[in-house]
């Protein structure tokens, strides 16, 4: 029997013989027919029809679960590829022949942290774009490529010195356009591939071996830099060649694409203004003339008012264009600017908490305990393993109970425990009994858990299909900018309270260790931020700040002294405490704040488009007849509430 999707039954009653008249053959035939003309002009106004799926919604069957295993293994290889880097530095520095706390080489050590996130952040949101008009997978395919030929080069770096830093921060940089490509688009792909009630199951997931990817990435950098530094490139190798492969033959288009102008107006206005705006917060880390940080710096002022400007121009910008990069218009859903919000604040409130931990533990805790410096980047990534297993316990559970239940409540509640876990970390001595900071950072993984895959799913669910790529783009702009944010801000409150008591504490310690008084005293007003870095980096602070030439001359007895275990945790103590309480209030504030924008997000959303209008020539097929028909969809409409 034909179908009944054309709004009345294809086939009229039986005659005489209980068979049907042949009439009603005719009539059935032609009504298919003009569906099938309508659906076809249809896609040809809205761009190359898409593949069709297994589900009525062009989700559903095998399909799906390809698209989230290897969207999974895309953002696990990134990840482990950005945690793996953090742990090697000290090994990729000591194999290009570079001490990157030198004067004048710290900018090569901030471009080697911040540059692939501050790249991945600008770039997410025009590539993002890019997919709705040329097609995600093609575009995340793409990215699969250049992610792949980068680690290739990363690891084939043929100089010493600052040459070979330049050749890995450059190829660092192309290596984050490639993440850019897989990031703008696989929450988009996933999106497209999984019906509306498993869409926080599935980004949950995702999202889950990403935080996995970091955590092996830490313990593989431990493990490969002791063996070769140019290891920690060559193991996204196999990854990236199976992975391209994979994808390009398994992946398809779901979503119809929409053949647009690119708006280079808005792409570049956005480009600028994002990176000028984070590329300043990020020097404002470094120290300026007298100051301990860069922030009356001209260059970090001048930029960040250019950036804002160049910000405030996209956003006209946008508005007066016929075709724009992203319609601002989103943020008119509730659901998805309530959503971004949340994810910025949360983003800046946790984004530091890795690197104020692993100075923590690598600078202070760690020695206490027995651990060499040289140690310390492995066994702090060990120590910090409670974080990843509560966002591991934490996302799939709630992506899936989100799915029934909505995403407001875990959101919310996600970034209250986050709130909580900061207050208890903030009330810990420095010398921590370990269980209860295991408990306290596992709690902050479990509240990062239940905000994240909720939250994206809110996100992703709220826009039009047509703009899912763009969406995404933006959701991982905010996600990424918050991180950038994140340090320059939590590093220079930091630096800031660090300023303010440890030269004094510094310079009394060294002095009652044999150290002359103005060696002590030029040590002590050294800027803090290196002292941050040595630490971060496994490297052992008092020996980098007075060098060989002044150790030489001390007692054999002080020089184990200053260069032990315990001194420099003991001289830290105070002022890093200092330090850590402005740093973590700040974190509860934005947590809290996150969590009241959260819950103003309202109920569950899901974007319907409405039923669409009959094309000309076609007025005689009412439009419940054309809704009924495949491919009509629109990118005007409304979100549904759902709960």
């Amino acid at each position: 029997m034909l179908p009944t999707t054309l709004g009345q039954p294809a086939v009229q009653p039986a005659g005489p013989a209980g068979r049907p008249r042949p009439s009603s053959y005719i009539v059935a035939v032609k009504q298919l027919f003009r569906g099938i003309k309508l659906s076809e002009a249809v896609q040809e106004t809205s761009g190359r029809p898409a593949r069709p799926a297994s589900g009525s919604d062009g989700t559903g069957g095998r399909y799906k679960w390809v698209a989230l295993s290897n969207t999974t293994l895309s953002v696990t290889m990134a990840t482990i590829d950005a945690s793996i880097v953090i742990i090697a530095m000290p090994a990729i520095f000591r194999g290009i022949h570079l001490n990157p706390l030198a004067p004048g080489n710290v900018r090569y050590l901030l471009w080697m942290i911040m540059g692939y996130l501050l790249v991945t952040a600008v770039l997410v949101v025009t590539l993002g774009r890019l997919g709705d008009i040329f097609g995600r997978v093609r575009i995340y395919n793409l990215g699969f490529v250049v992610f792949t030929i980068a680690s290739i080069a990363l690891s084939l770096d043929p100089y010493y010195g600052s040459a070979g830093a330049i050749w890995l921060i450059g190829w660092r940089i192309v290596q984050a356009f490639g993440g850019a490509m897989l990031m703008a688009n696989s929450a988009a792909i996933l999106t497209d591939a999984f019906p509306a009630r498993q869409r926080g199951m599935a980004l949950g997931i995702n999202q889950i071996c990403a935080i996995a990817g970091q955590l092996i990435g830490l313990l593989l950098g431990g493990i490969l830099a002791a063996w070769d530094w140019r290891a920690v490139f060559w193991i996204n190798v196999p990854i990236g060649v199976f992975g391209t492969i994979w994808s390009y033959t398994s992946l398809r288009e779901i979503a119809a694409t929409r053949r647009a102008r690119i708006d280079w107006i808005g792409n570049v206005t956005f480009a600028l203004g994002a990176g000028l705006l984070l590329i300043a917060i990020t020097y404002g880390i470094q120290p300026y003339g007298g100051h301990p940080t860069g922030w009356t710096s001209p260059f970090v002022l001048g930029g960040m008012a250019l950036g804002v400007a160049l910000l405030i121009a996209f956003g006209i910008a946008e508005t007066k264009i016929s075709d724009p990069m992203f319609r601002l218009s989103l943020f008119r859903i509730r659901a998805y600017a309530a959503g971004n919000i949340a994810g910025l604040l949360g983003s800046i409130a946790r984004g530091g908490l890795q690197f104020m931990l692993i100075i923590w533990l690598q600078g202070i805790w760690l020695p206490l305990h027995g651990y060499d410096f040289a140690d310390t980047p492995l066994w702090a990534g060990i120590y910090l393993a409670p974080l990843a297993f509560g966002f591991l316990l934490a996302g799939p559970l709630s992506g899936y109970l989100s799915d029934r239940f909505g995403q407001r409540p875990f959101t919310t509640s996600g970034l209250l425990l986050s709130a909580a876990a900061f207050g208890g970390l903030l009330l810990l001595p420095v010398n921590f009994p370990y269980p209860v900071f295991a408990l306290l950072i596992f709690l902050n993984g479990v509240g990062s858990g239940l905000f994240a895959s909720p939250n994206t799913s809110a996100i992703m669910s709220s826009v039009p299909a047509s703009h899912r790529g763009v969406a995404s783009g933006m959701r991982a702009t905010f996600q990424n900018s918050g991180t950038s944010l994140s340090i320059g801000i939590f590093f220079s409150l930091m630096v800031a309270g660090l300023a303010a008591a440890l030269p004094r504490t510094l310079a009394a310690g060294l002095r009652g260790q044999g150290v002359p008084a103005a060696v002590a005293a030029h040590a002590s007003h050294l800027p803090p931020v290196s002292t941050l870095f040595a630490s971060f980096l496994g490297y052992n602070p008092v020996r980098n700040l007075l060098g060989p030439g002044i150790l030489d001359k001390l007692p054999d007895r002080n020089v184990q002294m200053l260069t032990g275990k315990e001194f420099f945790p003991h001289l830290i103590t105070g002022p890093f405490h200092h330090g850590l309480v402005i740093v973590f209030t700040a974190a509860i504030a934005m947590s809290v704040t996150a969590a009241a924008v959260s819950l103003l997000r309202g109920k569950q959303y899901y974007y319907e488009a409405p039923t669409p209008t009959p094309m000309a020539g076609e007025a005689g097929l009412s439009s419940r007849r054309a809704a009924a028909l495949p491919g009509l969809t629109s990118d005007a409409g409304a979100t549904k509430e759902r709960r």
